[in-house]
């Protein structure tokens, strides 16, 4: 049996802009995606800590060392900069292995967004 299991997540990072001109997908700075084990093109659920929201996209890469976390597209709509956001990305596997698994969880530095080690 295959089953969903949480892979990473990005915990409580804040919103840096949301351009509602650009075509869908979320931005993530390269070192969160990195400390995140994300890439891009990934599918990513996205949790509004302030207003409830909840939403699915894909990555794109933003630029290293930024901290930019950015909603694009009609995803805009749904966030505001500075609201705190959940990035969950998950993967399928066999239920044996689900059960070894240990996802991948950070907590970035909730001012400027950078990887706290």
């Amino acid at each position: 049996m295959m089953i969903e299991v949480l892979k990473s997540k990005i915990h409580c990072a804040r919103v840096t802009e949301a351009n509602l001109n650009y075509m869908g997908s979320i931005t993530i700075d390269e070192d969160l995606m990195d400390a995140a084990n994300m890439i891009a093109g990934e599918k990513v659920h996205i949790v509004d800590n302030n207003n409830g929201e909840r939403f699915e996209t894909y990555v794109i890469k933003g630029e290293r060392g930024s901290g930019m976390i950015c909603l694009n597209g009609a995803a805009a709509r749904k966030v505001q900069p500075d609201d705190i956001v959940i990035i969950m990305s998950y993967a399928i596997m066999d239920f044996e292995e689900a059960k070894q698994f240990k996802p991948i969880v950070i907590f970035p530095d909730p001012t400027t967004n950078s990887v706290v080690k």
